[in-house]
């Protein structure tokens, strides 16, 4: 497979989107970022990395982050974790309290907002400082850290989070003091990688876990990846691109191909939706000039 070559291709094709769609500008950080980057890599199983554009420079990954930490509350706590958090798509915004309400505290996924804190809540019931560390032998990288600019916008902005951390704990679904997990949240969010870094630390996904997880976990982790990773966009997603992904509001997103490949993406504008414009078409271009994908 020529990969190198078909990511030159999809960046021509995809280069009308670029600066396309609207960035997360109740973030402000995220609202100074460039709006022309475009970066893509692809990174195989037997470690081979093509790359293409800004694939090496890092950006607020967001909601990307969440996968590690489902993956690291999965190895912690087990089969535990579903008593307190579900497996469906939302179908609602990712910061809904309106569900939440009418779910009585058990967040619809791990990946919207009100998933992520119960998710975070589990991990530290283990001690504080375990996911970055986490995150690092994942990639293999030492150096991957919080941006702590965007950290603290995350936090001066955060007040649906701060409601929702506390709707939770009034329901018992948060075991922790709410502002330790809030802190963990917004630090979590600010984590900044770049394409290249992020297809390395998703390949235990591909690989059937490697030392990061069991293959049972990966398993897991990429059907929920499927199904409630891209925000409300689920369907769509599996129709054109036909890989389990998740997305941030950064413009950043990872599918995995399980046996073949794992690809990243980053392009800053996004859908209404929350995804990536030009990212999406690029992963819908790349399984479709490989003829890869899970169906």
């Amino acid at each position: 497979m020529h990969y190198q070559r078909i990511l030159e291709e999809i960046a021509a094709e995809v280069r009308p989107l670029i600066g396309q769609g609207r960035v997360a500008e109740y973030i402000p950080p995220l609202a100074a970022v460039p709006h022309d980057r475009f970066g893509m890599v692809v990174r195989t199983v037997d470690g081979q990395l093509f790359a293409i554009g800004d694939a090496h420079e890092r950006f607020s990954i967001q909601s990307i982050a969440k996968v590690f930490a489902l993956t690291l509350a999965m190895k912690l706590d087990g089969d535990d974790i579903w008593l307190r958090v579900g497996r469906e798509p939302s179908g609602s915004a990712f910061n809904s309290l309106v569900q939440l309400e009418i779910e009585r505290g058990i967040p619809r996924n791990p990946f919207i907002n009100a998933g992520a804190l119960v998710v975070l809540d589990a991990i530290l019931s283990h001690g504080d400082e375990l996911l970055l560390p986490f995150i690092r032998e994942a990639a293999g990288d030492d150096s991957i850290g919080y941006d702590v600019v965007v950290a603290e916008a995350e936090r001066e902005t955060g007040h649906r989070n701060r409601a929702m951390a506390h709707f939770l704990k009034s329901f018992g679904n948060l075991h922790n003091d709410a502002d330790r997990v809030l802190d963990a949240y917004f630090r979590l969010c600010s984590i900044a990688m770049s394409c290249a870094e992020l297809a390395t630390a998703f390949s235990f996904l591909a690989t059937g876990g490697g030392s990061i997880a069991t293959p049972r976990q990966a398993k897991r982790v990429n059907a929920v990846m499927l199904t409630c990773g891209v925000y409300d966009e689920a369907g769509d997603y599996a129709y054109r691109v036909g890989l389990p992904a998740k997305s941030g509001v950064g413009g950043g997103v990872v599918a995995v191909m399980p046996d073949k490949f794992t690809a990243a993406v980053w392009s800053p504008g996004l859908s209404e939706k929350g995804n990536s414009l030009a990212g999406t078409m690029a992963l819908e271009l790349l399984t479709t000039k490989t003829a890869i994908s899970i169906f």
